[in-house]
């Protein structure tokens, strides 16, 4: 198949699929998601991405219906069944179709899954971002539907040329749209502490890895704007866009001071894909 979904135990192209006009999600983008890459049919860093999501899901209260185990076997009968090298896997739950009300239902939640192809970041693309003001809600740890906030600064970025936007609160540097961001200055790896202002990406957390692995000093702390306008290097991470360098933010040329210790970083991060996969 040339892509694949699934709601509620059913399974049909995307284009085919059909969702209840009650369910909460058209209302309240009531639910949590998660989502990575596949090389070779084989999803990348599957556990650590189940377990975010049991996690989101947990933090609003909402009961998965299946085990964690369960929903891995799921995905990986799925993958198997589209067609490409790459795909992108993207799953969902929902709290459940009813009558639209705030509170709780006492319904089942719902579970969607989503298959397409989809290539990985090329990690020699030169990133240009922008800076917005982080407007969004407290809760930027879920994984959270609700992402109006996002939408209209990725809106604002394309508007401007730009392939991804900067998040910052009172100056303090939190995430981007679509991604987490991190820099370098003077041979150390600073990224914002995983607390409630970002959420705790999984790339992020391999780059953190093999910051580790390569002996490079690693500092999750808050730095400013004007720390990342300074910094040698601008990284954005993302499930799919490992690790791909900024060269411009809000038009201002940046980075390109430490193109060693970043290409260490995308080698080292491309040979787990590889082998993660079988390709190595």
């Amino acid at each position: 198949m040339k892509n694949l979904g699934f709601y509620d135990g059913k399974f049909d192209e995307i284009e085919n699929m059909m969702i209840p006009f009650d369910d909460r999600v058209h209302y309240y983008g009531d639910g949590v998601y998660d989502a990575t890459c596949a090389g070779n049919h084989v999803i990348f860093n599957l556990d650590e991405h189940i377990d975010r999501f049991f996690n989101s899901a947990g933090l609003l209260r909402i009961a998965i219906p299946y085990t964690k185990e369960e929903l891995k076997d799921l995905l990986n009968t799925m993958v198997k069944k589209v067609e490409g090298e790459e795909l992108f896997v993207y799953w969902q739950v929902t709290r459940g179709v009813a009558p639209r009300k705030h509170e709780f239902p006492e319904t089942p939640a719902h579970i969607w899954i989503m298959i397409r192809p989809s290539s990985i970041g090329n990690p020699e693309k030169e990133l240009k971002l922008l800076s917005v003001l982080d407007t969004r809600f407290l809760h930027c740890n879920i994984k959270t539907l609700n992402l109006i906030p996002n939408v209209m600064a990725a809106q604002k970025g394309k508007e401007a040329g730009c392939d991804e936007i900067i998040f910052h609160r009172d100056g303090i540097v939190t995430e981007c749209a679509h991604s987490n961001v991190s820099i370098v200055k003077d041979g150390i790896f600073i990224t914002h502490p995983a607390d409630c202002y970002i959420l705790p990406g999984i790339a992020r957390a391999h780059l953190i890895k093999m910051c580790e692995k390569l002996m490079i000093p690693v500092e999750e702390r808050e730095y400013t704007l004007e720390e990342l306008l300074d910094a040698d290097e601008i990284i954005v991470s993302s499930s799919s866009n490992f690790c791909l360098k900024a060269g411009e933010v809000d038009g201002r040329p940046v980075g390109g001071k430490a193109p060693k210790l970043l290409k260490s970083l995308q080698e080292v991060l491309m040979d787990e894909y590889l082998t993660a996969i079988g390709k190595k």
